[in-house]
């Protein structure tokens, strides 16, 4: 079986803590590769502020670009309308039988993920692989994780790793307030977002 990992997200914009994360994954599970899933319109984001699919495709391309075990997939973008995790890993395994999918998310997801659309099917499809946060005691994630054990069978594997606390909304302030993103981001990102005017009120 292939061990492919799914990094999914709006990636508005994508910025080293996705990058950190999703290599850390690749190494710490053995997997082949990372898929980036830019979301299309996301259920959960109310946010007026998203940029256009064709940017966050863009910068997604440039950040992963020069890393051979980091691929695109515009499954999620190419579909109409809403697209939830769930629908998302049925169609894929069932594209992909010989695949196992680990579906990479921050802790603070795993918090939230009893609310997604079908949460039971998103863990009888795929191994659930969380980043730790400095901001939540870990105490508190073991607790959750053991409750979607317990009550979904779900299989949940915690990395291990230093957390890089940058978040999307944040660069997107700093942005529109002319202060540096510099260290947030791969520079290709940023000259990408400086040529297009992105986040700029």
């Amino acid at each position: 079986m292939k061990k492919v990992g799914i990094m999914g997200g709006t990636f508005n914009p994508i910025h080293f803590g996705h990058l950190f994360l999703a290599e850390y994954a690749y190494e710490q599970i053995g997997l082949n590769r990372v898929l980036f899933m830019p979301s299309n319109n996301p259920p959960h984001k109310e946010e007026l502020d998203i940029v256009s699919n064709e940017h966050r495709l863009n910068m997604v391309m440039l950040a992963t670009r020069d890393n051979p075990h980091f691929e695109i997939s515009t499954f999620e973008m190419d579909r109409e309308g809403t697209t939830y995790t769930a629908d998302t890993l049925l169609l894929l395994t069932k594209e992909n039988p010989d695949t196992e999918y680990y579906f990479i998310v921050g802790a603070d997801s795993l918090l939230t993920m009893t609310k997604w659309m079908n949460p039971q099917i998103v863990f009888k499809l795929c191994t659930i692989v969380a980043a730790g946060r400095n901001h939540l005691p870990q105490s508190q994630l073991n607790i959750q994780a053991k409750l979607l054990r317990e009550s979904y069978g779900a299989s949940i594997i915690m990395l291990d790793m230093p957390t890089l606390e940058i978040s999307s909304a944040n660069i997107r302030e700093r942005n529109a307030a002319d202060k540096s993103i510099m260290y947030y981001l791969p520079k290709s990102v940023n000259d990408y977002i400086n040529v297009h005017g992105l986040y700029h009120h």
